[in-house]
Formats: structure tokens, sequence, C-alpha cells
């Protein structure tokens, strides 16, 4: 079960990289964890997972839509 830190933080983490895709502002990372940990160390921590768990779903994703795309059977 998610906690409410986990639940805020997977989404202000969707945006920050919504944001990053549309600016290409990777401050926007640095600058939102700053904010997020005047105020709250677990939100904080849990926002950086969030990223980089969202960053590597993201990667792994296009990698399997190349390789999906690219891919030719070895003739039998």
């Amino acid at each position: 079960m998610s906690t409410l830190a986990e639940k805020l933080a997977d989404d202000l983490a969707a945006k920050a990289i919504a944001h990053i895709q549309a600016t290409g502002d990777e401050d926007i990372v640095s600058l939102l964890s700053k904010t997020i940990g005047e105020q709250s160390q677990t939100l904080q921590e849990a926002f950086i997972t969030s990223i980089r768990v969202q960053r590597a779903a993201i990667r792994a994703a296009e990698l399997l839509e190349r390789r999906s795309r690219d891919y030719t059977p070895s003739p039998e």
C-alpha cells in the first residue's frame, strides 16, 4: 500500500518529468526537491525516488519500443 507521501511524490514527479520533456528544464528537479525538503524530508526522499524510478521506466519503455520496431526475426 502506498503512503500519502509516495502518492504525492509520484504525482509531483510525473508532472516534473512532463515539464522536463516539454521544456528541457532539468533544474526543476533540484528546485522542487529543495522546496519540498524545506518542509518534509520524507516527501523529498519519496520525490527523488519517484523521479529515478519513473525515468528508468521511461528509458526501459523507449528501449523496448526501439527493439520491437527494429526487430527482424532470424531466418530459420
